[in-house]
């Protein structure tokens, strides 16, 4: 049974669109429709090339959501006999978007379905973009037998299908998207048009280039064909491989052959000899020509559309409002560039995979080397709200004039991708998390001093964002994944995504909670107000960490999990402090520095933000004591054996 259904407030879309309140096609790249099966009425659907639900706003969208690369390390590659290439995959992390997740049902039968269907697939070609379907439909007959008559029958399909719905023009802009990875590899165009509404759907797919098999969405996986060897035959002489060709040479009986045949001819064809030759080249002359011509048209057209493309971005991300607000200020002007594609697309080699840093939730990051050979790190976010561009070109405004040693320095940025890119100063040693939490025992090793040493440098950057910058900075995402370490091992506060900028009249802001479970404050997760406090909690559990050497979110040995502030004061409750720390804390520190540092970790864990001291406190409190740790070394060290542990370099691992 179909059911047919429309909307009859008015009867046909010219009606409709008059009255605003109560059109229903209310989302951009939406079309009305007359519904001439239910008149009077109408219906609405998306454009084109877009997909969504056009009763909404912003319902109609083009397609964002392919992974080029598989986030797990090993992945099922088959399902008894039928193998499952990238861009399918069965787990979570082996498939580039969930529409290409697929269930594994019986390994002995080969029975493979797609996803939350009873669609069965029996094989997938990746180089023409196929996959074999069977449908199994049944149904019972009352109508001509005096039971019920149950019949049951099987549908095979050749079914297309798109990596995403966008055109290879669109696609190639994203690189962070972009399915077409291999280097012998080309962008397809897939355009179907569904003749019952005439709707026009609009995707794309890769393949490997010509003289070149496999798998087009996976690095290095389109490789070069051995013609002669899989073709016999085609060659009429010698046959020789080619990356992506071949050619032949006469075999030598074959030349003398030619030879006595060349002598036996010479008379005939020195006639026409020359007229061949006039007009094979002309025609070469005009071909090449022409071939030319075409090359050049083509390839200026499409620097053109790149070009349209780039300056429609830079304008949608407010470029020329970062513009306006570095001429305006001389300082953000000397330090604060807004970069072009081309730049960073050099710097990083076209955006390589040998030059990824890291991946996270929230994008990825490369390693990049500038004209004036300057080491960067460049900061590909995934997608971000038009809504936040604004405040988004602000916040670089305004970090690109933060100037402290211990905090990360911020170029500039790219606007000319759908998201903007940010480029920082490259820090070479990792993060404070690494250090504590790597399990490699070859790893540097940080000594008590260093723990003081980087807590009191990342308190007194956070101090700084807090009240001593132009304008008050909440960092909201303090861990110490986000505490870098440079080649001195000094600490640089980084990643400032998260970041929200407030007046200095005002004490907090009303804003969605955001943050990284095991750091978020309490306060601010119940009230969703951010206050200087919720760092300061957050602060609090990188004291635990280099005092316990425990991940914010740890599984003991019996295989339960526990958070480390509420493990750290609920444990302090019941037993000494000496009896939770680190062994090599234990060794290094004295008890009475021990216990300084954990009561200030217990204030920063307060669950009200009034009880936790500022930054500024915390600051103070640290400098206080690595100040009196260094004059009692200097006082007695050939005395008190307990301080030799701490005269160990930093060098030693």
């Amino acid at each position: 049974m179909t059911l047919s259904w429309a909307v009859i407030d008015e009867p046909n879309c010219a009606d409709a669109s008059k009255n605003k309140n109560s059109y229903a096609c209310v989302s951009q790249h939406s079309t009305c429709i007359d519904d001439f099966m239910l008149s009077p009425s109408y219906m609405c659907e998306c454009s084109g090339g877009y997909f969504g639900n056009p009763y909404v706003p912003s319902g109609c969208s083009r397609d964002r959501g392919y992974n080029p690369a598989p986030t797990k390390g090993k992945c099922t590659s088959s399902c008894g006999n039928i193998s499952i290439p990238f861009p399918f995959g069965l787990e979570e992390g082996c498939f580039a978007r969930a529409e290409f997740q697929l269930d594994c049902t019986n390994k002995e039968s080969s029975t493979l379905a797609i996803h939350g269907s009873d669609m069965y697939v029996s094989d997938i070609n990746v180089g023409e973009g196929m996959m074999g379907v069977q449908i199994t439909s049944s149904g019972s007959n009352y109508l001509y037998s005096p039971g019920p008559l149950y019949t049951s029958s099987t549908l095979t399909l050749q079914m297309h299908w798109v990596v995403a719905n966008l055109s290879c023009q669109e696609a190639a802009l994203d690189i962070t998207t972009y399915a077409c990875v291999s280097a012998n590899s080309t962008c397809l165009g897939l355009n179907l048009t569904d003749y019952d509404y005439g709707h026009l759907y609009i995707g794309y797919r890769c393949k490997c280039e010509l003289g070149f098999q496999g798998n087009p969405y996976i690095a290095n996986g389109c490789q070069d064909v051995d013609e002669c060897e899989m073709t016999p035959g085609i060659c009429s002489g010698l046959c020789h491989n080619t990356k992506g060709s071949y050619y032949s040479t006469p075999c030598p009986y074959k030349t003398q052959y030619d030879d006595i045949q060349k002598k036996c001819t010479q008379s005939k064809r020195q006639k026409s000899l020359l007229l061949g030759i006039l007009i094979g080249l002309g025609a070469g002359f005009g071909t090449l020509f022409l071939a030319l011509c075409s090359f050049f048209a083509v390839r200026k057209w499409r620097r053109d559309v790149q070009q349209k493309l780039r300056r429609k971005y830079f304008r949608e991300n407010q470029g020329l409002l970062l513009e306006q607000l570095i001429s305006t200020d001389e300082n953000a002007k000397d330090k604060t560039k807004i970069f072009s594609l081309e730049n960073l697309e050099k710097a990083t080699n076209n955006f390589d995979e040998t030059r990824i840093l890291c991946r996270g939730g929230h994008g990825m990051v490369y390693k990049g080397i500038l004209s004036d050979q300057r080491v960067v790190a460049i900061k590909i976010s995934k997608v971000i709200e038009q809504s936040e561009i604004n405040q988004f070109i602000n916040e670089v405004a305004i970090l690109s004039q933060i100037s402290h040693r211990n905090i990360v320095k911020l170029f500039g940025c790219c606007l000319e991708t759908k998201v903007p890119l940010l480029v920082y100063d490259f820090v070479p040693n990792g993060s404070l998390y690494d250090i504590l939490h790597s399990t490699s025992e070859s790893t540097f090793c940080l000594s008590w001093d260093d723990c003081l040493r980087i807590a009191a440098e990342a308190a007194g950057a956070l101090y700084y964002l807090h009240s001593a910058a132009s304008v008050s900075v909440f960092h909201r995402d303090v861990k110490s994944s986000n505490i870098l370490l440079d080649a001195n091992y000094t600490a640089k506060v980084s990643d400032f995504g998260a970041s929200r900028l407030v007046p200095i009249d005002e004490t907090h802001i009303d804003t969605l909670v955001q943050g990284t479970f095991g750091y978020l404050d309490p306060e601010y997760y119940h009230t969703g107000q951010l206050n200087e406090k919720s760092d300061v909690y957050s602060f609090g559990v990188v004291l635990v960490e280099l005092l316990i050497r425990r991940k914010p979110i740890f599984t003991t040995e019996s295989g339960l999990k526990h958070n480390l502030s509420s493990y750290f004061l609920l444990e302090l409750k019941s037993r000494p402090i000496e009896t939770i720390v680190a062994a090599q804390i234990l060794e290094e520190a004295s008890k009475e520095e021990i216990s300084i540092v954990a009561s200030l970790a217990e204030m920063c864990l307060k669950l009200k933000g009034e009880e936790r001291p500022t930054m500024k406190e915390v600051e103070m409190a640290l400098h206080t004591l690595r100040t009196k740790r260094s004059k009692y070394r200097i006082v007695a060290p050939e005395n008190d054996q307990e301080m030799q542990p701490l005269l160990y370099s930093t060098d030693q691992t």
